[in-house]
């Protein structure tokens, strides 16, 4: 008789699920680094770096500045994780890169002798939603010239990831990069069974290893439970606060039209709301 062992998982985007994998396994790190970010010379070792760079910002509370490093040739990585979108996490995005470049300085007075700086940044939102960025994830970012972006200001490159757009292609050529975007998007606390194909690479194998529960203490669950539920509370607030602009935008709309002369039966057009709420709306003004 064969006798099954359900496993339970945690989500890899929380907190401390993904400073475990990527911020204490330097191989999964470099793995992951290696399949993301635009590298002409791949990452061979790294060297963990400790300290915030900028202090930590409210409005970016569940921004996580998960991981940095610095590989053999110097070059320094920022990889972040970002559960929900807003302008201002662009702005730490690019104080973070741009204060681990200049404080090179006080290793090499020659600025010759700095080195590049990458930023990888998750986000478990959308932020491109133009029609041409519809069905775009990836997003790469650097310093160029606006009449010719071959010739590029080098020191510093950007990379967005919206983590809600992906979507599997099976490319031989992005094979990694696929695998690890699936870690980050399928492994969740209501997941099964973990993915076939994340099994049979030995560096996402062991990356969802240290997302079954069983592998934390009592203490690191109730931290974890923590962040999650700040995170949905979050997102509450950031919903309710977006439906009530948009109310008071579609209000805004409706009262202009009819100080307009619009009939009610245009503005119904106008705005998908029915006849009868839209009369309320004007006789509560």
């Amino acid at each position: 008789m064969t006798v099954t062992i359900m496993v339970h998982y945690l989500n890899p985007k929380n907190d401390l699920t993904f400073k475990r994998v990527f911020g204490e396994h330097k191989h999964l790190c470099m793995s992951l680094l290696n399949s993301m970010l635009p590298l002409d010379k791949p990452i061979a070792c790294i060297e963990y770096q400790t300290g915030e760079l900028i202090p930590e910002l409210k409005i970016l509370r569940y921004s996580i500045v998960d991981v940095r490093c610095t590989d053999i040739d110097g070059r320094q990585f920022i990889v972040e994780m970002q559960m929900e979108w807003s302008e201002s996490f662009k702005s730490r995005v690019l104080l973070n890169a741009s204060k681990a470049y200049v404080k090179q300085l006080v290793i090499s007075e020659e600025f010759k002798l700095l080195q590049p700086v990458y930023s990888l940044n998750f986000v478990n939102d959308t932020f491109e939603k133009s029609p041409e960025m519809r069905n775009e994830y990836y997003h790469h970012y650097k310093i160029v010239n606006i009449k010719d972006t071959g010739k590029q200001i080098e020191g510093l490159e950007f990379i967005f990831i919206e983590l809600p757009k992906f979507k599997p292609n099976n490319r031989a050529e992005k094979k990694l990069q696929e695998l690890w975007l699936r870690f980050l998007t399928e492994i969740n606390e209501s997941t099964k069974e973990a993915p076939k194909e994340l099994m049979e690479n030995d560096y996402t194998r062991e990356a969802v290893s240290y997302m079954e529960i069983s592998a934390y203490t009592k203490a690191q669950l109730e931290a974890y439970d923590k962040f999650r539920d700040a995170i949905m509370t979050e997102r509450s607030l950031i919903n309710d606060a977006r439906r009530e602009g948009e109310a008071k935008e579609q209000k805004k709309i409706i009262l202009n039209s009819h100080r307009a002369g619009l009939p009610v039966e245009t503005i119904s057009t106008i705005t998908g709301l029915m006849p009868v709420e839209i009369k309320k709306i004007l006789e509560e003004r």
